[in-house]
């Protein structure tokens, strides 16, 4: 799935749009997504000068738009949007930074109602590099 893909089912836009591609999706389940660090990416005009690094919040940004890919594939939520209600046992193992593409493994736990929770895993290579467990609350644009 392709940038104008993922534009068609997530509501986020450049600059905030952080999955560049989705290359596994079982609707309801999981997906996984890459986003390419780039250089050239605004973040890094910030954090921080001299010593760029890929924000950990918005490692978890990408884990939740990957999480919310695999939720709006779903037929009875097209046309939803998916919120953030939460976050717990998250870990940043290592930094992120410019020339990295992250993996981002999003699998959906449980739902009840418009409630759920995901576990997310983000990687660059083998290297584990923040996982943790996201609450999302299903809404209305």
């Amino acid at each position: 799935m392709d940038r104008r893909q993922i534009e068609a089912i997530l509501p986020h836009r450049d600059p905030f749009l952080l999955i560049d591609r989705v290359i596994e999706l079982v609707p309801g389940e999981y997906a996984v997504a890459e986003k390419d660090v780039l250089p050239t990416d605004d973040v890094f005009r910030g954090h921080f000068p001299g010593h760029p690094v890929f924000p950990g919040v918005l490692q978890l940004e990408a884990l939740a738009q990957t999480g919310a890919v695999a939720l709006l594939s779903e037929p009875e939520f097209l046309g939803k949007i998916v919120l953030f209600a939460g976050v717990d046992h998250v870990r940043f193992r290592r930094p992120v930074g410019p020339g990295d593409t992250l993996r981002l493994e999003t699998r959906l736990a449980e739902r009840r109602g418009r409630i759920g929770k995901g576990e997310g895993k983000a990687f660059v290579g083998s290297d584990l590099v923040c996982s943790g467990i996201l609450t999302f609350a299903v809404a209305e644009p």
